[in-house]
């Protein structure tokens, strides 16, 4: 197995168990925006976003990679907030039948 061939490997396991984590978060995302929803919160936290970011981004070991990282974790989030805003215009909807 050439180089190449092992490194996309190793991305497609990375990527399965990305796609687990991903459910996983996303069905964690349901409870939150349950919550908020029950608490008549925004869906938009900034300052919770940003410690968020910044607190993840310790996490990464390799300088090079935290910006990469931060772009990560907040189109993540972006997804994560058009997620919790889809669910919030369903429960509307569901309420004014």
């Amino acid at each position: 197995m050439t180089i190449l061939e092992q490194a996309r490997v190793e991305i497609n396991k990375t990527d399965s168990e990305m796609a687990m984590l991903f459910e996983r978060r996303m069905k964690a995302v349901e409870s939150v925006i349950a919550y908020k929803i029950a608490n008549s919160l925004h869906i938009f936290d900034a300052s919770r976003e940003a410690e968020v970011i910044e607190k993840n981004s310790l996490l990464i070991k390799e300088p090079k990679l935290v910006e990469y990282y931060k772009e990560f974790i907040t189109a993540l989030m972006n997804i994560s907030k058009k997620y919790q805003q889809d669910i919030a215009e369903e429960v509307v909807k569901q309420k004014e039948n």
